[in-house]
């Protein structure tokens, strides 16, 4: 069963596990191959849906790292995983090379922060995997994007530029049911862009294609807090923002919100559903 058809049943929460030492919101917690491992069981614990692993970080201003580098951090991890739990593991790289060892090792979903257009060979990788891959909009690359992100008009155009991608992809091969869309939330957005855009996601769920909203902790929330004259939060203090974001989105649409806190978020989305008869 896809996830695609899991979420057709309720709204998704994929855990997030960085096995990485510069992550944004635990940066160097979980880089150890049994931190990472024990910190991905206990998201099953609490309710994840999906693990979704990455070893490279795409924080502003993040600075790649080495293919084997990678490979090493996710490889051993998503093979320890697959025979520990049925969860569905989606890999989070931009890498083709990655998203193909993954698979071997247990992977059945590609996250892609570029959208398959990182090389030449995404979208051919993603074609013959039979996986499915997760489309997300970016502008510009991880170490400059929050420079000076511009757009004329953000919903329009991050819109656009997912259903050329979803159009390209589907054109290489992926079919068009395992094909998810996510405006990427902070990756090359302002406060008011990443406010315009989740309020515009009743619009960016219409078009056929399953729609994951990934908020959680993202600086906008502390921006937000800065606007209306409040001290800023710490990433590992932006849960209760992260919750308010994700609830909106399923409301209006999303399929999935993908989360570092699934506790709190499993929480909040029962008693939500509750609350809502669903």
């Amino acid at each position: 069963m896809t996830l695609i058809t899991r979420a057709a049943k309720g709204p998704l929460i994929m855990g997030v596990v960085n096995v990485t030492p510069d992550s944004f919101s635990d940066g160097g917690r979980y880089i150890g191959f049994e931190n990472a491992l024990a910190h991905a069981r206990q998201l099953i614990v609490d309710g994840a849906d999906v693990l979704d692993i990455g070893g490279e970080s795409t924080r502003p201003g993040a600075h790649p790292v080495t293919l084997e580098e990678e490979i090493n951090r996710v490889v051993p991890l998503i093979s320890a995983l697959s025979n520990l739990t049925d969860a569905p593991i989606s890999i989070d790289t931009l890498k083709p090379e990655v998203a193909e060892e993954a698979f071997k090792a247990g992977a059945s979903i590609w996250n892609d922060v570029s959208a398959l257009s990182y090389t030449p060979h995404s979208l051919e990788t993603a074609a013959r995997s039979g996986r499915e891959v997760i489309l997300m909009h970016m502008q510009g690359e991880p170490r400059t994007m929050q420079s000076n992100p511009w757009y004329e008009d953000v919903v329009a155009e991050v819109e656009s530029y997912l259903l050329e991608r979803a159009g390209a992809a589907i054109r290489a091969g992926v079919k068009r049911d395992h094909i998810w869309l996510d405006p990427g939330i902070g990756f090359g957005k302002t406060l008011d862009h990443n406010l315009t855009l989740i309020r515009a996601t009743d619009r960016l769920a219409s078009h056929g294609f399953p729609l994951l909203m990934a908020a959680s902790r993202k600086r906008f929330i502390a921006a937000l807090e800065e606007r209306e004259g409040a001290e800023p939060s710490a990433a590992d203090d932006r849960v209760g923002g992260t919750i308010a974001v994700h609830l909106h989105a399923i409301a209006k649409g999303a399929k999935m919100v993908r989360v570092h806190d699934v506790l709190a978020m499993r929480q909040a989305l029962r008693v939500w559903s509750a609350l809502e008869g669903a």
